[in-house]
């Protein structure tokens, strides 16, 4: 087996509970679908958000999708001044057994400024 790692972001429109958990949701589900993994593939994920969103842990919803034997965490990004607001990271570590995987980052919505070199 071998361990990889994906890396994800997303933003939100409003700080609140629902925006949090569906955005979280889609995130994950991109990763999941365009790296074609499955979610048991999963190890850990590590996620962060930006300081203007406080509703809501981004890792509470994933157990809602299948993410159950996976190791989740939730911390503060590093604030840097004007950096992109109301965003959501994740750090997905999988591991499979496939030397050839590529391993296909997904950035959403406002957070793929963040990575113009993926379009």
């Amino acid at each position: 087996m071998i361990t990889y790692c994906i890396r994800g972001a997303i933003t939100i429109e409003k700080n609140c509970e629902k925006e949090i958990k569906d955005n979280t949701i889609v995130l994950l589900q991109e990763i999941i679908s365009k790296n074609k993994i499955q979610i048991d593939d999963c190890i850990s994920i590590l996620f962060t958000a930006t300081k203007d969103i406080t509703a809501a842990y981004p890792a509470k919803y994933v157990r809602e999708i299948g993410f159950d034997n996976c190791s989740l965490f939730c911390m503060q990004e590093m604030f840097v001044d004007n950096s992109l607001k109301m965003c959501i990271r994740c750090l997905v570590t999988i591991q499979i057994d496939n030397d050839k995987f590529k391993p296909i980052n997904v950035y959403l919505k406002e957070a793929s400024k963040l990575r113009p070199d993926l379009k």
